[in-house]
C-alpha cells in the first residue's frame, strides 16, 4: 500500500501543492516506524516525502511519477530492495540510497554493481543521511534547489582537486583518472578527497572516518577498509596499473600522485 506521509490516510498520489518547489524523497521500507520517523525528520528539513511499505507498490509509482531521490530498505517481503533497484534501473537512473540492517559486504557489493548511489547501515544517524542526500542531489545536478542552498546546509564543497592523473570536482562528486570517469559513491569520494588533499601524508583509519562520517556515527576499521578495497577496484577497471592509494600497514592509507 502506498501512503503520502503528509497525511495519515492512504493517498493515490503526491499532493502537488505540498511538493511544489521542494525536493521530493521517496522512502521504501516495510518498517512503518522507520517510514514515519525518517519521513517526519526529512519534512522538518524542508523535503517533501512519499512513503511506500513494499517494493511492488513503490516500483510503479517511482516510474510513473519519479521523485528526486529514493531510499530503499534491502530486506523487504514480496520484492526486496535489490530486486526493486534492478527493475528500476531497467528504465530509470533515479538516485538511490540503500538502508539495511545487514552487515554483509556481499549485499553491499551487489547493490553498488546494480547502480545504488550509497549504502547506509541501520541504525543510522539522520545527520549522515541528510549529508548523503545532499551530496547525491548535488552530483545529480539538483544543487540549484533552494533547500540545498539554505544556511542549514552551509558546507560549500571544496575547489576542484587535481593530483597527477586524478581529477576531482567536489561540487558534482565527479572523479576521473587519466580523463576516464570513475563512478564513486559519496563515501568513497569523501575518503579519496581526504587522501588526495595531501599526497604522501598517511591518514589513519580514524582520520578517514572523521572525513567521511559525522561525529555521531560509529564505523569500524573494516568499513573503511571495504570502501578502500572497492575504490581501488573501480580505478583498476579503467587502469589496471592503478596504485595511487597505498596501504601503510598498522598506520593507515596515503595517496601517491606519482
Amino acid at each position: 500500500m502506498t501512503m503520502d506521509s503528509t497525511s495519515p490516510e492512504p493517498a493515490q498520489g503526491p499532493a502537488k501543492g505540498i511538493e511544489e518547489n521542494r525536493t521530493v524523497i521517496a522512502l521504501v521500507d516495510d518498517d512503518r516506524n522507520i517510514l514515519t520517523t525518517v519521513s517526519i525528520a526529512l519534512q522538518a528539513e524542508g523535503f517533501a516525502t512519499r512513503v511506500y511499505s513494499d517494493g511492488e507498490a513503490a516500483l510503479s509509482a517511482l516510474l510513473s511519477n519519479p521523485p528526486d531521490l529514493a531510499i530503499f530498505d534491502i530486506k523487504m517481503p514480496k520484492m526486496d530492495g535489490m530486486e526493486l533497484l534492478r527493475r528500476l534501473r531497467e528504465k530509470s537512473p533515479l538516485p538511490v540510497i540503500f538502508l539495511t540492517s545487514k552487515d554483509d559486504e556481499t549485499d553491499e557489493e551487489a547493490g553498488f554493481e546494480m547502480g545504488a548511489d550509497d549504502y547506509i547501515a541501520k541504525p543510522f544517524s539522520l545527520r549522515l543521511l541528510l549529508a548523503r542526500i545532499r551530496a547525491i542531489l548535488r552530483r545529480s545536478g539538483d544543487d540549484h534547489h533552494p533547500l540545498l542552498l539554505s544556511e542549514q546546509f552551509d558546507d560549500t564543497p571544496g575547489e576542484v582537486l587535481e593530483r597527477g592523473r586524478l581529477y576531482m570536482d567536489p561540487a558534482r562528486h565527479h572523479a576521473t583518472w587519466d580523463g576516464q570517469a570513475v563512478s564513486l559513491t559519496v563515501t568513497e569520494f569523501l575518503l579519496l578527497e581526504a587522501l588526495a588533499a595531501r599526497p604522501g601524508v598517511i591518514k589513519s583509519r580514524n582520520q578517514l572516518m572523521d572525513a567521511a562520517y559525522p561525529d555521531d556515527v560509529f564505523v569500524d576499521d573494516r568499513t573503511v577498509d571495504s570502501h578502500i578495497k572497492r575504490m581501488r577496484r573501480k580505478f583498476r577497471s579503467v587502469d589496471s596499473t592503478f596504485s595511487a592509494i597505498e596501504t601503510l600497514y598498522g598506520a593507515g592509507y596515503s595517496f601517491n600522485e606519482g
